[in-house]
């Protein structure tokens, strides 16, 4: 991505944004809200509001992708580049099953049976480890908690087994003990694929769990990017020292000591290594540098308290 800009009615929202994601890597996008992360991500796949107007260049395999129609863009999304969103209660379809949303692409993009698509569904809810996957796949997402909707969500963005992985702060909407699940579970799938990962936030903390190399943005300019253990240690932006201030201190879970941001950052110092050096990245350098049915009533008792995360 090279000087990205975009503009709603004539208010520039981001400006000259300039980042490159090679091949394998874990790169965050970070800034306080209204920064222009999402806007960052969104123009990628060609999915800006109506208003929004993109310029600057973003490269896919060597290819100019800012402009293309929606019908081009269209074989890319969910094929070579998958996306989660931040909200997954807002992202699945409420009519449909948690199966056909998960097969849905791979239908599209591999032209498999309606059978076939519904067996990789099940496949893919047991690789994001959702309970009883056979039976969880012909659920609603109305009967599920907020942890197995976005777990649902992420299978659907790499069913196709796509190279990059988007994902817009999909653990906001999430409490504490499942956020450091969900987490967990998008490291290790990134890193067993081997595919490269662009993650929004607005938590460093966060951020260090997943990502070794940021982008630290301030009303949609960069004001500072390197590696996460760098800006975790010594922060050289006024906008970073503050997100480091304001970090969420730990992520809690029950079967651990708390994690300080100090250890994110160790863990960041032991991972950084890892982000190779750009070369025919997946997004190039910038210069220098099944039939429906309404869904059936909730089981009596069901709370999503009771449920599995």
């Amino acid at each position: 991505m090279t000087d990205l800009r975009i503009e709603i009615g004539r208010r520039p929202v981001v400006d000259g944004v300039s980042f490159a994601v090679p091949d394998g890597a874990r790169v965050g996008i970070i800034g306080e809200s209204g920064s222009g992360k999402s806007l960052t991500a969104l123009a990628i796949l060609g999915l800006l509001p109506d208003g929004a107007r993109a310029s600057g260049s973003v490269r896919w395999n060597g290819r100019e992708i800012l402009g293309l129609p929606d019908r081009e863009l269209a074989r890319l999304r969910g094929d070579d580049i998958g996306m989660v969103f931040q909200e997954p209660r807002t992202a699945l379809n409420p009519i449909r099953t948690v199966g056909r949303q998960i097969g849905e692409s791979v239908r599209i993009h591999e032209r498999v049976s309606r059978r076939e698509a519904l067996r990789r569904a099940v496949t893919e809810a047991e690789r994001v480890a959702l309970p009883d996957p056979e039976r969880i796949v012909s659920r609603y997402p109305h009967q599920l908690s907020g942890g197995q909707r976005q777990r649902v969500a992420i299978a659907m963005a790499l069913a196709c087994r796509p190279r990059l992985l988007i994902a817009d702060e999909p653990t906001t909407a999430l409490d504490v003990t499942i956020q450091a699940g969900v987490l967990a579970l998008l490291r290790t799938l990134v890193q067993d694929a081997g595919m490269s990962l662009v993650f929004i936030t607005h938590d460093l903390a966060v951020l260090a769990q997943v990502a070794t190399h940021a982008v630290v943005l301030e009303h949609g300019r960069v004001v500072e990017q390197g590696g996460v253990a760098d800006l975790l240690r010594a922060p050289s932006s006024p906008v970073t020292r503050a997100l480091l201030r304001d970090a969420t201190a730990t992520l809690w879970h029950p079967e651990r000591p708390q994690a300080s941001v100090s250890d994110a950052g160790a863990r960041a110092v032991a991972d950084e290594s890892a982000f190779p050096a750009a070369s025919g990245g997946v997004v190039d350098d910038p210069p220098d540098g099944m039939t429906d049915s309404p869904p059936p009533a909730e089981a009596p008792g069901a709370s999503e308290t009771e449920r599995t995360p």
